[in-house]
């Protein structure tokens, strides 16, 4: 949304201190789909993207700490017991890794009010690069989004660093860039920053996959995309359609078997009393994800103290 852009590098730099389709179209205005569907008339101030709003040297404190992670290959269900019935066991399409709280994919997902408990584990916090962004997000939300859709307490305390790619499978690399459609269930604006390749981020309508998406918008290098309100998290579901592959990207962490051309940070809400340390966690919770634990544990310092090591 380019008539957005002169107002938020001065709210960035007074923090930090200094994805119908037309595939060429790139940055700026939103590519939207036709026909395009009624909703309220203020969603728009519940919607920004801007271009190139990660400056240049944060981008690079970034990819220095990103080398030093360790991302996880999670299971979608536990090994101490059988998967649901229906269910087979199998690898998440990707690695992943969270920060302030870890939402194991082997204790569902954070889905209030239907599930809240021994689901938000809390994780090792924000380093302080991403700690001054978050920031600058969270004041840019709060000027620009109406007040009732800042949930009261709202502040962005969990961010889940996904990475998008190939992954090797025998002999063969398979492109796992992609999302499916869904929905968070986090309360509040939702927010996320792209480094590399560019990712086709579309919202669509419930139950019409043959219709043409109601907003396509490209998430480019270092963009800033935040959603929240009714219509884009309740009304409308939203996937990650595709990410290009032009430049020969192999960003950092290196990661056995994969090769990561965009990284993406999701940020989101969680109630703080939903955030439970490893060690409260219920029992049967506490054995699903010990083994994960002790995995982060051999490279972070956070889960050593909480393995009391």
């Amino acid at each position: 949304m380019a008539g957005l852009a002169p107002r938020v590098a001065p709210l960035y730099h007074a923090a930090v201190g200094s994805e119908g389709r037309r595939p060429r179209q790139r940055g700026g205005a939103p590519i939207v789909g036709r026909p395009r569907l009624r909703h309220p008339a203020d969603s728009e101030r519940c919607y920004l993207y801007e271009r190139a709003w990660v400056p240049a040297a944060a981008r690079v404190e970034l990819l220095g700490w990103l080398a030093r992670l360790h991302p996880l290959w999670e299971l979608r269900y536990s090994t101490r017991r059988p998967p649901p019935p229906g269910k087979t066991q199998r690898p998440l399409l990707r690695p992943v890794y969270w920060l302030g709280n870890w939402q194991f994919a082997c204790l569902g997902y954070y889905e209030p009010p239907r599930r809240t408990r021994d689901c938000a584990v809390a994780a090792e916090p924000f380093p302080p690069v991403m700690a001054r962004l978050v920031r600058a997000v969270e004041d840019r939300i709060r000027t620009q989004f109406p007040a009732a859709d800042v949930p009261r307490g709202w502040h962005l305390n969990t961010c889940l660093i996904n990475f998008y790619g190939r992954r090797r499978e025998g002999e063969r690399w398979l492109d796992v860039a992609r999302v499916g459609e869904h929905r968070d269930f986090e309360p509040g604006p939702v927010a996320s920053i792209s480094l590399g390749e560019r990712a086709l981020f579309q919202f669509v309508r419930r139950g019409r996959g043959d219709a043409p998406p109601v907003r396509s918008q490209w998430l480019e290098d270092r963009s800033l995309q935040a959603f929240g309100g009714a219509w884009w998290k309740d009304s409308l579901l939203h996937r990650v359609q595709r990410v290009e592959d032009k430049e020969d990207l192999d960003l950092p962490p290196a990661i056995e078997g994969f090769r990561t051309r965009r990284v993406n940070f999701t940020f989101r809400y969680v109630p703080d009393q939903d955030v439970v340390p490893f060690a409260r966690l219920a029992a049967r919770a506490r054995d699903d994800v010990a083994d994960y634990v002790a995995e982060l544990a051999n490279h972070s310092a956070f889960f050593r103290r909480v393995q009391g090591r």
